[in-house]
């Protein structure tokens, strides 16, 4: 029990009533469990890198005993993700990625040039505490003064077929003028949707990383009820989006299976003007690709497995 108190005081701040009321439960929920979290205790114990990941971001341990990532999760289900997540990216990337990633910093994939009043827009790789509701991690796009604009937040598991992203949430801005944000980012981006180009990021993503799925988490998959209005009505439909971006459902209500790429109008399907429109966007497209897959590969671990 000791070793849970002390993992405890390292997740929460005790001079706050609430985070001290949560320091309870957690503790609680472990002695309700002290096989399995000693299991989880043991898999970031094995290594040196695993022991500076838990240290620099010991939510890990939160997220097992918490009804976090999707709807009815177990407390096994939770624990076998962190550790999927953790094998995967350790096996595929140095140190340096790793302890940036889970040491509260961002990791630049790709930038674009907005204009003179909003300046440039990143797409980077995070893990922030606000987002370990829903995620592992998260790929997210910021203006100067790191403002949010979209991102997705993801973990990465085993499926009967090898490795998967799956998709717990998409978040968009939540800052004064955002209807009007997104305008003028649409248009820079030549009237390809925000969202959809989070999702592309996250597309480009899995396929720079030999990912074979993606799944996403569904309304009724999703952890909470913080996506309906008081009145039970959606603010906001995760399955309409994922429908409308080519995915299909599985045999599991609660997750969608996305294409792993973006299917493309042809030449052909495209109206004679708005072809040059086309074309630019595509190449925009292939920049996100080509940034993202360089950067990664310049954090891979010489012989990885994947």
């Amino acid at each position: 029990m000791s070793n849970f108190i002390e993992l405890g005081k390292k997740i929460y701040d005790l001079n706050n009533p609430r985070e001290a009321h949560r320091f309870a439960v957690f503790v609680a929920r472990c002695c309700l469990h002290p096989q399995r979290m000693s299991r989880l205790e043991k898999f970031f114990g094995q290594s040196e890198l695993l022991r500076q990941i838990a240290a620099g971001y010991p939510f890990v341990y939160e997220q097992a005993t918490r009804a976090f990532f999707y709807h009815k999760s177990t407390f096994e289900e939770r624990a076998r993700l962190i550790e999927e997540h953790m094998q995967f990216l350790t096996t595929r990337f140095n140190a340096d990625f790793l302890l940036t990633l889970y040491g509260d910093k961002k990791i630049e994939l790709w930038r674009m040039a907005l204009d003179e009043t909003l300046g440039e827009m990143n797409l980077v790789l995070c893990a922030e505490p606000g987002q370990r509701k829903e995620g592992l991690a998260a790929l997210m796009f910021d203006l100067p003064g790191e403002v949010p604009v979209y991102q997705i937040l993801f973990w990465i598991a085993r499926h009967a077929d090898g490795w998967a992203m799956f998709i717990g949430a998409m978040q968009g801005p939540n800052v004064e003028d955002a209807r009007e944000l997104i305008k003028k980012i649409t248009k820079r981006c030549h009237a390809y949707r925000t969202k959809n180009l989070i999702l592309y990021a996250a597309q480009s993503f899995a396929r720079a990383l030999g990912l074979s799925k993606i799944f996403a988490v569904t309304n009724e998959g999703y952890y909470a009820n913080n996506h309906l209005r008081r009145d039970r009505k959606l603010k906001t439909s995760f399955s309409d989006f994922w429908a409308e971006a080519g995915g299909t459902p599985t045999d599991d209500a609660r997750f969608y299976e996305l294409p792993l790429s973006e299917t493309r109008k042809t030449v052909e399907e495209i109206p004679s003007h708005k072809r040059a429109q086309y074309r630019r966007r595509f190449a925009l497209l292939d920049d996100l690709d080509a940034s993202t897959a360089q950067t990664l590969r310049g954090f891979e671990r010489a012989n990885c497995d994947f």
